[in-house]
């Protein structure tokens, strides 16, 4: 049998619950947006939340019709709240005491020098920031995710919905997972190692929780072909873990951009999503790349896409688009380009008007990432122009390569 020369390596990556704290403030921003834009649709909305031992504090910047920011001091403390109980959080022993919690309400109103080159009065929509937004897809997972973090997210939904169902009674909110896959060039060989990290009750049997959890967890997560000669499964490596949640450490929106999007398998531009309503292009234009990407993949174009986009403040389009297929590709990459520039309008105002972005649904995307979910949140998971990108392509002149 003729052996591969391929490079192998390691790949890692790794996924938070929805109670760890920076997820927690990402739910509690996506909470504010899903408040505000049930009000108006057109509501501009950039929150961030603070969270730890005993007080939230949620600040930043809003505008919509009718907006009242004492109302919404009033208002916010009993969404917060709510969210709180729903990710499992209730008294002190749980990771926070939820009804004795200091909630700070600190939100203004959006400047109004980004409200007029956000809204033009023609009614066009400009972009709400300038940055640079990467989206990813690959055939290797059927999320058309890369393994590790396809693996890592699925590991704690599982989690979560042992410990909501109260089939596992000692597990508590926070946790984390970590997946290492190995790769032979482009495609996972082998499982290497799954590291799992959970918060508990007080008083577990530490062992029966290592041996349940693997069992009940982690092994059904895994695919059996990749990990037949073996994987080390560390379950709370460290010991005892009672203490968790914002109690134990401080949570911030925005800190698990990495999480959110693809594991480190690709660049990252640097914005996060959560709190932000879709004229901020740190969130749409993400979105809408990754859509892109999809939409490589799906049509057979490339086995793996990567897709930039990068936009001004105020601009009506992107500065830039660019498709990499990293050598993947059933056709050279700037033609591609060219073919996906004529099949998608990438204008601001198209994003939010094709993938549905003002309707309150925001909330759903705060934990266990923003890809690879099916749902009709994630509208961006869809890929209903396959067969006018193969057209476009088609179109393409010779000299585009």
């Amino acid at each position: 049998m003729m052996r591969s020369n391929a490079f192998r390596y390691l790949l890692t990556s790794e996924s938070v619950s929805e109670g760890h704290p920076d997820k927690v403030a990402d739910q509690i921003s996506d909470s504010v947006l899903d408040h505000l834009l049930a009000r108006d649709p057109h509501a501009r909305v950039a929150c961030d939340t603070l969270i730890g031992p005993g007080y939230v504090v949620i600040a930043g910047e809003v505008r919509g019709a009718g907006l009242s920011l004492e109302a919404l001091r009033r208002e916010l403390p009993g969404l917060v709240r709510a969210r709180l109980r729903a990710i499992g959080y209730g008294d002190a022993a749980s990771g926070f005491a939820v009804d004795d919690a200091e909630i700070q309400v600190r939100l203004g109103f959006q400047s109004r020098e980004i409200a007029t080159q956000v809204d033009r009065e023609d009614g066009r929509i400009g972009a709400g920031d300038q940055g640079l937004m990467f989206g990813y897809a690959t055939r290797e997972t059927p999320e058309r995710l890369p393994l590790p973090i396809a693996l890592a997210h699925r590991i704690l939904r599982r989690l979560a919905a042992l410990r909501h169902s109260g089939a596992l009674s000692y597990l508590l909110p926070d946790a984390k997972s970590q997946v290492t896959v190995e790769y032979e060039g482009h495609v996972p060989v082998r499982l290497d190692t799954i590291v799992l990290a959970t918060q508990h009750a007080a008083g577990s049997d530490l062992e029966r929780l290592r041996e349940e959890v693997t069992r009940e967890v982690v092994l059904p997560c895994l695919p059996t072909h990749l990990a037949r000669d073996g994987v080390r499964i560390l379950v709370n490596h460290a010991g005892s873990f009672t203490q968790g949640g914002p109690a134990a450490d401080t949570g911030l929106t925005g800190r698990k951009i990495v999480v959110d999007t693809y594991g480190g398998s690709c660049p990252h531009g640097g914005g996060a999503f959560s709190g932000k309503d879709a004229t901020k292009v740190d969130r749409s234009a993400a979105y809408a790349a990754r859509w892109v990407a999809r939409h490589v993949v799906d049509a057979g174009l490339a086995e793996r896409a990567t897709v930039q986009l990068a936009y001004a403040i105020g601009a009506l389009a992107p500065v830039s688009i660019t498709v990499d297929t990293h050598g993947t590709g059933a056709v050279a990459d700037p033609l591609l380009t060219r073919a996906v520039t004529e099949t998608f309008d990438l204008s601001p105002g198209a994003i939010i008007e094709v993938l549905d972005l003002r309707r309150p649904r925001f909330l759903e995307t705060a934990a266990y990432g923003h890809f690879g979910r099916e749902g009709d949140a994630f509208t961006w998971e869809k890929t209903p122009r396959t067969e006018a990108l193969l057209a476009a392509v088609r179109r393409q002149p010779p000299e585009v390569c």
